[in-house]
């Protein structure tokens, strides 16, 4: 289903965005030549439905923003960490057999006609999605991958391999590119801007060196550079190409809400209680309040069979049809530049520059007009107080219905929230016991009692028609910059 979903998406809404160009063929629908105008919207959408999608709803239950609605039963198994081994098929298939491919496709056709803009835009892609690969299964094809049929059995390389390989063709694709390169213009997350994909590259370098910071290779070096020399985009990564028309809507919105009736998700007790302890603006703009009470409400994550509870007592996503898919917003960049000036730097100033940078940035991604200096400033809840942890926990509330795969990855890495000392059946029978925020293991929890979900299987479409795939792996398992 997702399958055909993308395809009707592509059909849809990227040869329609492209009309101008296509109109320059006899059949407007059938292009005599394949360019990387067609191409790139192509590969930039294939991404957008998979990270705005798929991966955001699950995200979603694993950083803990939401859980399985009482009176609905999509994601029971989701909720408690009840997955099979073909759970990533659609996700892995789609990002490279769509997206990986349609980028090497443009990487290969802009190296032969010396097209350094193109070439870094792809390449910048390509870095995102093998990074996003490598976080989810750990090991996965690199460089033996898409070559066709030359090899037909890639090996699966190591992850730590595959992050030094993209590090790597980012620099050469840098090296480079000028501001006077260009991109297509039918680029949909910069319109063509080569500046802001220069600086996307490199605020992806910045992303890559500091989710592997916990291991002996940990950059300091390179990540000071990067502070230093502050090329870094200026906008929210997003893709915003979307219509109140069937199959042309958020990705998550069109299978959710439209298609399911947006009947499975509530708010878990972790965010809405954080959000509405800090006096939060932004709860309003992310949660509906619940039904029955007419106030913000949470239940305990997994927790939809404590006795008595109805959909109506709880808070509710707000998601529209239009709501843009963030691959890399600017309130992460500025909090990945926060913790690297207080870690790396030693620089409590400028670390609290770059937050107060990112909670006004979130407050803009969701059209708050209210001063940030109302959250941060002396005596509000927010004030900067010096520490990783708070950093951390910003990052989690920012990316909050943004980018929620993304916010599952930096809670394992930073380990923030932290683990409640309470079971979910404790918090449920003594809410004010709990400290707001922190999380929580699920009610129910299929891998066993305190025990955490920290990646995901291999996907059976790799495993069975690849030779040379690894061994299965375990949901216990960490990914390789996971030390802790």
């Amino acid at each position: 289903m997702m399958k055909k979903l993308i395809i009707l998406f592509l059909i849809g809404g990227i040869i329609s965005s492209c009309s101008d160009y296509l109109d320059v063929n006899d059949d407007p629908n059938v292009p005599t030549e394949v360019t990387t105008e067609l191409v790139l919207p192509a590969a930039e959408a294939s991404i957008a439905v998979q990270v705005g999608g798929m991966l955001f709803n699950t995200g979603g239950f694993y950083a803990q923003y939401w859980s399985q609605a009482p009176e609905a039963n999509q994601y029971n198994d989701l909720d408690k960490f009840n997955l099979k081994t073909d759970f990533l098929d659609n996700v892995y298939t789609e990002l490279y057999a769509g997206a990986l491919n349609d980028l090497e496709y443009i990487r290969t056709t802009a190296m032969a006609q010396d097209d350094p803009g193109n070439y870094l835009a792809a390449t910048v892609l390509r870095a995102y999605t093998l990074q996003l690969l490598v976080d989810l299964i750990d090991m996965t094809p690199y460089s033996e991958a898409l070559n066709g049929t030359d090899i037909l059995s890639p090996n699966f390389e190591e992850g730590k391999i595959v992050y030094d390989g993209i590090v790597e063709e980012l620099d050469a694709a840098l090296a480079d590119v000028t501001n006077s390169s260009t991109v297509a213009s039918t680029d949909m997350l910069f319109g063509g801007n080569i500046k802001e994909w220069i600086g996307f590259a490199n605020a992806m370098k910045l992303k890559i060196f500091m989710r592997q910071s916990e291991t002996s290779d940990n950059h300091s070096a390179d990540i000071q550079a990067l502070l230093a020399a502050n090329s870094f985009m200026t906008k929210d990564v997003q893709f915003a190409s979307y219509s109140d028309e069937q199959n042309k809507r958020n990705s998550w919105y069109d299978t959710e809400v439209d298609r399911l009736g947006g009947i499975n998700h509530v708010g878990t007790i972790n965010i809405i209680s954080y959000m509405l302890s800090n006096n939060d603006p932004r709860i309003g703009k992310i949660w509906n309040k619940a039904t029955g009470s007419d106030i913000y409400n949470g239940n305990v994550p997994a927790g939809k069979t404590v006795l008595g509870i109805k959909n109506e007592d709880f808070s509710f996503p707000i998601m529209t049809a239009t709501t843009p898919t963030y691959l890399y917003s600017l309130a992460e960049l500025y909090l990945f530049v926060a913790e690297a000036e207080l870690r790396y730097n030693s620089d409590a100033a400028a670390a609290e520059v770059a937050y107060k940078a990112a909670i006004d940035a979130s407050l803009a991604l969701h059209g708050i007009t209210t001063p940030g200096s109302d959250l941060y400033g002396a005596g509000k809840p927010y004030e900067f107080d010096g520490t990783r942890k708070q950093i951390a926990m910003q990052k989690w509330a920012c990316l909050a219905m943004v980018n929620h795969i993304e916010s599952w990855f930096e809670t394992k890495r930073t380990e923030y929230p932290v683990i409640s000392a309470l079971s979910a059946a404790e918090v449920d029978a003594a809410p004010t016991s709990y400290t707001p925020g922190e999380r929580i293991f699920p009610y129910e929890n299929n891998l066993g009692e305190n025990v955490w979900l920290t990646r995901f299987f291999y996907p059976d479409v790799a495993i069975t028609r690849n030779q040379n795939a690894p061994t299965q792996a375990k949901l216990t398992d960490k990914v390789w910059w996971d030390q802790n």
